[in-house]
């Protein structure tokens, strides 16, 4: 027999070369492929990100140059980002920045057309399902520069007290017809910089940057880190840049260099920054709460983050590993092979598992379930190195499938590893739904790669009080599934509930919130009348037994330096929406409901697009300004926050909820020190999965 070693490496070798070969689909501007319109070029693109304790804003600035002696439209597209929705799209006319509106979607792209056919400076940002954004500019004049911005928020998550970032670059190849119609150009070709700015009310003891060796990270205080990306880095003692040096090396570099020896940057491959916080961190409740002047109404964020009491999981288990081998998922399961060195180390005899593999069909690997031996392993392990990744998706007989011949007397879990985005067979998600109900059993979802079908897999993840793992192929995946092992190896809290006594609330979001697993954090939003005491008080069903969890803390009467909570909960909101149209069929109070939040707080969805014109344009059509007016009161209130350094947001202090340190990564406080009986599980999937291109 091959030893683990030996065929490790050999792996890893040949992964690497996939790795580098794999062609990606990349955000970019977009060009017709049938050709006949000239390409523009994407001169600079700007990104600058903040990060506070809950969320995170990001700006992105770009320059559009037409080198063509006659006017053209630009078509800039890039992957939604997780739970991410455009709060500002801006474009620069005679010189002078304009803030774009939100009006209904139809709406918008008639006026935008309009404006267009009339040879009149507009702009609109439209959202294409949970894919991606496309933005348009039109004209873009012949021979000069067009500049635009964007800005979008979203929650900022924190998971056994490691905090992720990413920034979306690699599309997911899972749009077909977009793919045959346009080609993108996915190159900057003169300057990128990216610059995130961490603000956290807890102290920071690591920043990483994965995949991005160029990346400067530096600290300015222990709870504030900056890290820093640029193409073109000021030459040592001059302040100018320094042609040929960039964040890329090697052939990288040399493949993005532009046809006149500028450095280019492509817009390949996702940005993704790690923070780490320190360990034996106590268990904490936060709150950060906005109230505009003059109103009773505040909006809050409370943000749990347990102590690690959740005993450990004991006994054999079945595991059905169901993996998507469609077309959509060639160049993204070959990223989670980097787990392989952790799986074989850690089977249990007492485990066992199986193996089924979709497509456009069903097929499995396993003869029903198997013992887990290093020899049963090994041998269906080589058995998916000879698969090749093609055809449709049909997940739901995969899920189907995956779901037979399960033994009612041993604890099962179902680990899908999927883009999630189904063409074959049944695709409602009702259908979905009312398949997993059957049956009493928990489903773990590895989210693979940007545009992925991130409304289905969550729904289906917290119909089971499952949970999902977002996976990008810039991911320290070996960090990333160490996330996910202690969630396997400790009991979680069940049928969790959180009451509010002494200050009246509503509109909270989310309306359930199910199981929480070891590590990750509660957050809670909604609305709030008055101030003063509240009482706070965490049920949940932990092996059985009913546990709470109590404190006792105040709500603000005025104020709050947060105005972008508003839109926060406005958006969580119309996530939580569509969320119920989606299990349950199209509605028009739904549809109404998701518009009018958007419209009230200016943001980009599904029934919504943003449109800039030119100011006595706006004037004209009679459309109120309430998002620049919205916009020019964030931007004061985050000048106000950066005057001052960072502040510890926690609620609890005086009467703590939680009696032990928070779960961490390096395994501090309670009991999360030790490598449990499954901590093997998502690395044995995510070797499997890596294998499924290894020929290709």
């Amino acid at each position: 027999m091959v030893s683990f070693t030996s065929w490790a490496r050999r792996l890893a070798g040949g992964l690497t070369l996939l790795l580098v070969a794999a062609s990606a689909q990349a955000a970019g501007l977009m060009t017709p492929t049938e050709g006949g319109v000239p390409p523009l070029e994407l001169r600079e693109q700007h990104v600058t990100v903040d990060v506070e304790d809950g969320y995170a804003i990001t700006e992105v600035e770009q320059v559009f140059h037409n080198p063509h002696d006659r006017d053209l439209e630009a078509h800039y597209r890039f992957p939604v980002p997780e739970k991410g929705t455009v709060a500002e799209f801006t474009v620069w006319i005679d010189g002078k920045p304009v803030v774009g509106e939100v009006l209904p979607r139809e709406k918008a792209r008639q006026v935008y057309e309009q404006e267009k056919a009339a040879g009149r400076e507009a702009g609109l940002t439209e959202k294409d399902q949970y894919k991606a954004f496309d933005v348009r500019v039109s004209p873009v004049r012949g021979g000069v520069d067009t500049r635009v911005r964007l800005v979008y928020m979203q929650p900022a998550g924190v998971d056994t007290d490691v905090g992720r970032y990413v920034y979306p670059l690699e599309e997911g190849g899972v749009d077909q017809r977009q793919l045959d119609f346009w080609t993108a150009n996915e190159r900057v070709e003169e300057h990128f910089t990216f610059t995130l700015n961490l603000r956290a009310g807890y102290p920071v003891a690591a920043v990483r940057v994965p995949d991005q060796p160029g990346a400067a990270v530096t600290q300015q205080g222990p709870r504030q880190w900056r890290v820093t990306l640029d193409n073109r880095p000021a030459a040592p003692g001059t302040g100018e840049p320094a042609t040929g040096e960039g964040v890329e090396s090697g052939a990288e570099r040399e493949a993005a260099v532009a046809g006149d020896g500028k450095p280019a940057f492509r817009l390949d491959r996702d940005i993704v920054v790690y923070w780490r916080h320190p360990e034996d961190l106590p268990g904490t409740v936060d709150l950060v709460a906005y109230k505009a002047p003059g109103s009773d109404r505040g909006t809050f964020m409370m943000s749990l983050t347990p102590g690690d009491d959740l005993p450990p999981v004991s006994g054999g288990r079945d595991w059905v590993f169901v993996l998507d081998v469609s077309g959509s998922m060639a160049g993204k399961l070959a990223t989670l092979a980097d787990g392989v060195g952790k799986a074989l180390g850690r089977l249990q005899p007492e485990d066992r598992f199986r193996i089924v593999l979709f497509n456009d069909g069903v097929r499995e690997l396993t003869d029903g379930f198997v013992a887990v031996t290093p020899a049963a392993v090994n041998d269906h392990v080589t058995r998916v190195a000879g698969l090749r990744s093609s055809g449709g998706t049909n997940l739901y007989d995969g899920l189907k499938s995956g779901l037979k011949t399960l033994d009612d007397d041993r604890p099962t879990g179902i680990v899908l590893v999927t883009d999630g985005v189904a063409n074959v067979g049944v695709t409602a998600q009702k259908r979905f739904l009312e398949l997993l109900d059957k049956r009493d059993v928990r489903l773990f979802t590895s989210i693979m790669g940007n545009s992925a079908n991130r409304p289905l897999l969550t729904a289906l993840t917290d119909a089971s009080n499952g949970f999902a793992l977002s996976v990008s192929n810039s991911d320290d995946i070996v960090g990333r599934l160490m996330q996910a092992t202690g969630k396997l190896t400790h009991q979680a809290m069940n049928d969790v509930r959180l009451d509010i006594d002494g200050v009246k609330t509503a509109d909270r979001t989310p309306a359930r919130i199910g199981s929480v697993y070891r590590g990750e954090r509660i957050v809670l939003m909604g609305h709030y009348w008055g101030d003063g005491p509240a009482d706070v008080t965490l049920s949940a069903r932990v092996g059985g037994q009913e546990r709470q969890y109590h404190s006792r803390f105040t709500f603000p009467e005025q104020g709050g330096d947060n105005p972008e909570l508003e839109r926060l909960w406005a958006y969580a909101t119309i996530q939580d929406l569509a969320r119920e149209r989606d299990n349950f069929g199209a509605d028009a109070d739904l549809e109404d409901a998701i518009t009018d939040l958007a419209l009230e707080y200016g943001l980009v969805t599904d029934y919504t697009s943003m449109v800039v014109l030119r100011d006595e344009v706006f004037e004209e059509y009679g459309i109120e300004r309430r998002n620049a007016d919205r916009r020019d009161l964030e931007r004061l209130a985050k000048a106000r926050r950066e005057a001052s350094a960072p502040a510890s947001n926690r609620a609890d202090q005086s009467q703590p909820m939680f009696q032990q340190p928070r779960a961490s990564m390096g395994g501090g406080g309670g009991s999360g020190g030790a490598a449990g009986p499954w901590s093997w599980l998502p690395f044995l999937v995510m070797a499997v999965a890596g294998l499924l291109r290894r020929r290709r």
